[in-house]
């Protein structure tokens, strides 16, 4: 038995292989195929029977992820040796064996390190000594059968010694697998003369090629996993900070110093004993959470989806604390360990790299340019600022931020041994807190005008910037259990500095071209860079995030160096951050109230532009494909129409005036004699014409016209500034027309993402809605838009039952079934003078909009005009509303029933689809 199993307590509760061997002999003389099939049963009873045991002791003892990776290791290793004894001297026996018919067996890749999780790959490698015979064939053939009707996927390879060298010499990959190999039974002197040649002729003076190949390997690898250790559904064993990054440090230690366990990197010079111990921390926490993972969906899912979160938080025995629920608690959890694995790489490549990088270029680094050699006592080593001596943080605390100012302002990289250090030392910036210095230094580093986001994240990896700014440290790490945010609130937070200094420069003009020019404007540059640090610091703490970190604020700033003007600022930028978003996207922008109510918290032209660049960086650093063409144009237009009203101390052209304006525009533009364009002109409400821009307008004018006397006209233009496709529906108004169309534009695969409903004088209705596709792109391949006009036109003709279809629609976010969101109904009769306005907040599902429409024309009321957003699995639906004769709706009772009905519709518990 393996020495590597020696620690693996009760090792025959897992299998018994003498029992287990007794069991095949038992069964008489085995000879051949019909031999194999009658020992498979008795193999497969024992694997399943081990891998219960395993699965036991790992919900009995959660924590324990290298002992139940050795348990299943363990597992194999004993079937695998049940079944060579089996078939070499059972199945196909041979009696006088010459030197050519050895064959040894051997577990290669995380196998052969003793490791593997419940579905992992079983990576074996038979060994010939030259060519192989009709024996081995026989013998191997027979094997991968027997694997094969176990149920195991098997990573399999045969080759003779002169085979396996040459192929390890080409192939990086096969180098790795065997790299670690480990002999399992057959031929134990085989197995030694392949170890004794790998060595002399593959390992022997080829450890700067291995450790140049592995950190490109690792960098492809990133690149591909979304090069962050933060997104908020990580791959345990593929992602940045997973554990095929703590593999890589073992391969390398190992080609380099043939080191044989992990534990063996300390004697080795590669890491401290304190980091050896983190590193065995960080592989046993990783290998606990992957086992789980593949222990509850049955297979081999290496992705930590939202889905299995909660029940893996649950079976590690994390609780719920007051405002952070067990799977954040895990996930926080998670992301520490990740960060760790982060730190621990760049220490051990600082040493590989003193040791065979001291002459060209640096492992995965870029050269810089050559610098003094001393700058402020810290010491410049081929680039990079290092310590003079172990002490130098502790001499003056101050240093543990000067060194990172110091990279930002001459542009230089710490040295990763600094980085060790800072580290080690970073409690002392508990004592530095409020000292002037220390506060002005670090200042300087987040309103650099150089790249703040890169020295900011070495300061996070160091673990100063959570010391130094304590609120910032109780939320790094920090996830959110939702399918809107990508990342931590630490990596959000540093993307979002990132995002806000790009738009200072112009380095983000095309994609935004308001807040580009609008940052140029703004006065109170430190104001917005402190804002933007501290607008999701409360995140986490059991209440409104946005009102406690205005407290937050209030508290740091002077201790940053702000006046009182600036803490005053920032204080009211991180409580009303979310202000501005809620308003583009959740409100009817043609409702002047809108505006007034918006302008009346803003108050100055200054804070809306603050405001304006704070929302955008916000939502950009979110992840990708949450900003979008139609949320930059919903913002510009509450942006420009604030300016208005603020820049004019609140006086705006009446109504008349602006819809005079309006039509004078539209006239312009359509050339249309003056009794045709009057006759236009009076079909239309006042409404209508505040609602629409000057765009749309135009297009409905025309599609009004063409159809004439037509009952139904739909038209569909891509609004390549507003990222959406407009689809206008000239009809006879009748009720329930919404949720018809609705419903239609679901079922033809389109997203409504907003709709602003309108009636003529003489009974028809002209419907506008902005469509995207799934994805949040136009809505504009001609096979879409044929299945839309289609759709609509059966829906409102009745043509077919349109319930069935939606029914057969599936679920566009699955996962969305993971979250615990409770539906909620805000009815809100202050937003307008003119309309009830009600929010739906719900779980996004199918046909949601059709079905909170179908409830509204139930309760008897006109819908004027719709707004449609999704943030991950929440959607939000605001309707502006009024009842049948065109007055808000105040009565308590309908309000009631309203709210009634829609909550019904928002959970679902209202089953018939609009028809």
């Amino acid at each position: 038995m393996s020495s590597r199993f020696e620690t693996l307590s009760h090792r025959r509760a897992i299998v018994d292989r003498r029992a287990l061997a007794d069991r095949i002999a038992a069964l008489g003389p085995l000879h051949g195929a019909e031999g194999r099939k009658r020992m498979t049963p008795v193999l497969k009873e024992a694997l399943e029977a081990g891998r219960a045991e395993v699965s036991r002791r790992l919900i009995a003892y959660p924590s324990r992820g290298l002992e139940a990776a050795a348990g299943q290791a363990y597992l194999v290793d004993q079937i695998l040796r049940v079944l060579f004894d089996a078939t070499t001297q059972g199945l196909y026996p041979l009696h006088n064996p010459t030197a050519a018919e050895r064959l040894t067996l051997i577990a290669v890749g995380g196998y052969g390190r003793g490791e593997m999780a419940p579905h992992s790959d079983v990576d074996i490698g038979f060994l010939t000594p030259w060519k192989q015979t009709p024996h081995a064939e026989q013998v191997i053939e027979s094997m991968l059968y027997s694997l094969w009707d176990l149920g195991l996927k098997v990573g399999h390879s045969s080759r003779s010694v002169d085979e396996m060298i040459r192929q390890a010499r080409s192939d990086i990959t096969v180098r790795t697998a065997l790299l670690e190999s480990r002999l399992i039974c057959g031929d134990a002197g085989l197995y030694e003369e392949a170890c004794r040649r790998f060595k002399a002729e593959i390992q022997k003076d080829t450890h700067r090629q291995f450790i140049a190949d592995k950190l490109a390997e690792r960098d492809a690898r990133h690149r591909k996993m979304g090069d962050t250790r933060y997104v908020v559904e990580p791959n345990v064993k593929e992602g940045k900070g997973g554990l095929r990054d703590l593999h890589a440090l073992f391969w390398i230690g190992k080609y380099v110093h043939d080191v044989q366990r992990a534990t063996d990197l300390v004697d080795a010079g590669l890491f401290t004993r304190q980091e050896y111990r983190q590193f065995h921390r960080a592989d046993n926490f990783l290998w606990a959470v992957r086992c789980h993972l593949h222990d509850i969906t049955g297979r081999a899912e290496d992705r930590l989806t939202f889905d299995v979160q909660r029940q893996i938080a649950e079976r590690m025995r994390y609780a719920d604390r007051p405002g952070k629920p067990r799977v954040e608690r895990f996930m926080q959890f998670y992301f520490l360990q990740a960060k760790t694995v982060g730190a621990l790489t760049g220490v051990f490549l600082a040493h590989l790299d003193e040791r065979f990088a001291a002459r060209g270029h640096r492992f995965g680094l870029p050269t810089i340019r050559r610098r003094p050699r001393r700058l402020n006592g810290f010491v410049l080593d081929r680039g990079r600022l290092a310590l003079p001596h172990d002490g130098f943080f502790a001499e003056d605390p101050v240093r543990l931020i000067e060194v990172f100012q110091l990279a930002d302002r001459y542009e230089l990289e710490v040295h990763p041994l600094a980085m060790r250090a800072a580290a080690r030392d970073a409690k002392l910036a508990d004592e530095i807190r409020n000292d002037p210095r220390a506060n002005a230094l670090f200042l300087d580093v987040l309103t650099s005008p150089r790249d703040p986001e890169l020295v900011l994240r070495w300061m996070n990896e160091a673990g100063v910037f959570g010391r130094f700014v304590p609120d910032f440290g109780r939320v790094v790490a920090q996830m959110q259990f939702d399918m809107y945010h990508h990342y931590t609130v630490d990596e959000h937070t540093i993307r979002a500095i990132g995002l806000l200094s790009r738009i200072e420069r112009g380095r983000l003009r095309e994609d935004h071209p308001l807040a580009s020019t609008v940052a140029e404007q703004i006065l109170s540059r430190r104001v917005l860079f402190v804002a933007v640090l501290l607008h999701d610091i409360a995140k986490g703490r059991g209440g409104d995030h946005s009102i406690l970190g205005a407290g937050v604020a209030q508290r740091l700033c002077p201790r940053l160096g702000l006046s009182a003007a600036e803490t005053e600022t920032v204080a009211w930028l991180v409580r009303w951050h979310l202000l501005m978003s809620a308003t583009a996207f959740k409100r009817d922008l043609s409702d002047f109230k809108t505006i007034l109510d918006f302008c009346e918290t803003v108050q100055s032209p200054e804070r809306l532009r603050l405001l304006l660049v704070l929302t955008v960086v916000d939502i950009r650093a979110v992840g990708p494909g949450t900003w979008n063409s139609w949320k930059r144009q919903l913002l510009s237009d509450l942006y420009e129409a604030a300016e208005e009203v603020l820049r004019l101390g609140h006086k705006q052209r009446g109504r008349g005036e602006r819809i005079a304006a309006k039509q004078a525009r539209l006239a312009d533009a359509l050339g249309w004699t003056q009794e045709n364009f009057h006759g236009h002109v009076r079909r239309l409400p006042e409404a209508y014409w505040i609602a629409e821009p000057d765009d749309v307008l135009a297009i409905n004018a025309r599609q009004m016209a063409k159809a004439g006397d037509a009952q139904l006209s739909i038209e569909a233009a891509v609004d390549p500034d507003r990222g959406a496709t407009l689809v206008s529906i000239y009809a006879a108004d009748h009720p329930g027309l919404f949720y018809r169309i609705a419903g239609a534009i679901h079922v033809a695969g389109g997203n409504v993402i907003d709709a602003r409903i309108h009636t003529t004088r003489d009974g028809m209705a002209i419907d506008n809605f902005l469509v995207q596709d799934p994805l949040g792109r136009p809505f504009d391949d001609p096979g879409q838009l044929a299945r839309l006009n289609r759709a609509i036109e059966d829906a409102l003709a009745n043509r077919g039952k349109l319930a069935d279809r939606l029914v057969a629609k599936p679920a566009p976010r699955p996962r969305a079934e993971a979250f615990d969101l409770q539906p909620n109904v805000l009815i809100d009769n202050r937003a307008s003078n003119r309309f009830t306005v009600v929010e739906v907040h719900a779980r996004d599902r199918p046909a949601l909009l059709n079905r909170l429409a179908h409830a509204l024309f139930q309760s008897k009321v006109t819908i004027h005009s719709a707004h449609v957003a999704t943030y991950g699995e929440r959607a939000v639906d605001v309707f502006y509303l009024t009842d049948l004769t065109g007055d808000r709706i105040v009565a308590p009772a309908r309000l009631k029933t309203l709210e009634k009905r829609l909550l019904g519709a928002a959970t679902g518990e209202t089953m018939e689809l609009a028809a």
